[in-house]
């Protein structure tokens, strides 16, 4: 056996409580030390393992509506379900599926019919339609591929979250940036591969761990760097006072002195990782505050977004970063944002959802296509599951709540090597289990096993998403504890139906 693979599956307790000490800074510190012979040592010519097949896309900006948006109410229009309003779901229809026990105690499951209207909008199909909740992004579906048939397993919030950002519902495995971290690299090396924002949100929210940005078991340089709105942009970026550059940079010099010998003598991967971060960290403290002045940037910009885009930590703020990365050369940038569980007062807590969203989201294709950009930047916009036809709590014709639902829900694509324009995949009259093309259910219903045509599983979804960038999900693997480990784990197939 190899020395160092022997090492990674025989790590002594020394070793292990001396990586977990210095884990605590480096992860604050995330990404801080000089590309000098680090980057030599690199797989891939921008510090990433290298690209499978030639990559449509050179970035991805995903955003992330943490809580399971109602499909119902923004995307998949169910007209149907306006005749039976308050009715019993029908049996077929639910088929025995499981449900929460928020709901399972309910003496019925009345049918719940949208409250909000939709228009339909020409794309490059037969048209779509969207919610009057959404008035923004309508104006921009000539560019979206929306896929009203993603599915899923996990019924709760983390399992699920965990589930669609790390390919595991057990917490513990790489997330998706880290592993496109892991095979990309980053162009700039004075910002990290994979960047982290957190948009404020009016409603209550589902808590977020740090791990699903996190890096599991592969080299901890691959983890998300959280940009923060409020103090310093990452924790710890600037000198503690009394510290110049100078002291740090003599510091960091001394201190990658001490892990190279460590490394001589252990052959710990880690610690090569831990001297990257440091650097990294080190170079950020330039170009992160150059990445936060805005002053730069234009009024027709802000009218763009909105003036919210002015206001640090809402959603606009960090949608034009995002772009601003992008043009860095950040290849990952993801941006979450909470509050979607809408378990009752659906009509009010997605109304300000959206209103915290639409205009950026509509403005960040808007932007990246007037620069050129969004051909070769790949966006994607969806939550871990879908709300269910049925009405959890009471039921009026202007307010009612919805349960989580896994079956079928919506999300959609841009630029990056997606079809613009199309719609993929359709559900039953209920927008409660994926359909044929003629609106029948599929029996059984599509699996992650095997890939069914018109559904998108979330495996399949991030298998997209890594060929789109270069990569093959299925010769992206890490080996741990003895097995190769992949975002996909041993399922997941490109949808080539969405692909340009």
């Amino acid at each position: 056996m190899h020395p160092l693979r022997e090492f990674e599956l025989n790590l002594t307790r020394r070793q292990l409580f001396g990586n977990a000490a210095l884990g605590v800074g480096t992860a604050a510190m995330a990404h801080l030390l000089g590309p000098s012979s680090l980057l030599a040592e690199s797989k891939g010519a921008a510090g990433g393992i290298g690209l499978h097949h030639a990559a449509k896309a050179k970035r991805v900006i995903y955003l992330f509506m943490s809580g399971g948006p109602s499909h119902h109410d923004l995307w998949d229009y169910k007209p149907k379900m306006n005749d039976l309003f308050g009715e019993p779901l029908p049996d077929e229809v639910r088929d025995g599926q499981r449900i929460t026990g928020m709901t399972a105690k309910q003496k019925t499951l009345p049918v719940c019919p949208s409250k909000y209207r939709f228009t339909k909008y020409g794309n490059h199909q037969d048209g779509v339609y969207v919610s009057e909740l959404l008035p923004h992004t309508a104006t921009v579906v000539k560019d979206l591929c929306i896929v009203h048939s993603t599915f899923t397993e996990a019924i709760n919030h983390d399992p699920a979250v965990t589930y669609i950002q790390t390919g595991s519902q057990v917490p513990g495995r790489p997330s998706l940036g880290a592993w496109l971290s892991y095979g990309l690299g980053s162009p700039n090396e004075n910002l990290p591969a994979y960047v982290v924002m957190h948009a404020e949100s009016k409603h209550a929210e589902q808590s977020l761990f740090a791990r699903l940005w996190g890096t599991g078991f592969l080299p901890a340089d691959h983890q998300g760097v959280l940009l923060r709105s409020q103090g310093d942009p990452v924790l710890y970026l600037n000198n503690p006072a009394g510290l110049s550059s100078q002291d740090r940079r003599a510091q960091l010099d001394a201190l990658a002195a001490i892990n190279h010998g460590q490394h001589e003598r252990f052959g710990d991967p880690q610690i090569l990782a831990r001297i990257k971060q440091h650097e990294m960290a080190y170079r950020m403290q330039t170009s992160v505050p150059e990445l936060m002045d805005m002053s730069q940037e234009t009024e027709d910009t802000f009218k763009l977004y909105g003036e919210e885009a002015r206001k640090p930590g809402t959603f606009a703020a960090c949608a034009l970063n995002a772009r601003r990365l992008a043009e860095r050369g950040v290849p990952i940038i993801q941006i979450f944002h909470r509050g979607w569980d809408a378990h009752g007062n659906l009509a009010g807590e997605h109304g300000d959802q959206c209103k915290d969203i639409d205009q950026a989201c509509a403005a960040l294709i808007k932007d990246l296509k007037q620069r050129g950009m969004l051909d070769e930047t790949l966006v994607v916009w969806g939550g871990e599951f879908g709300r269910t036809a049925y009405c959890q709590g009471k039921l009026t014709h202007q307010n009612y709540g919805r349960d989580h639902h896994p079956r079928c829900f919506t999300i959609w694509m841009a630029g990056g090597g997606v079809k613009p324009g199309i719609t993929y995949g359709r559900t039953d009259d209920f927008g409660y289990n994926i359909a044929h093309p003629d609106g029948t259910p599929m029996t059984p219903q599509p699996d992650k096993s095997k890939w069914t045509p018109g559904a998108m599983h979330i495996h399949d979804m991030n298998a997209t998403i890594l060929h789109l960038l270069g990569i093959d999900h299925k010769r992206l693997t890490y080996r741990y504890q003895g097995r190769d480990f992949r975002l996909t784990d041993v399922h997941g197939h490109v949808v080539h139906d969405l692909l340009v």
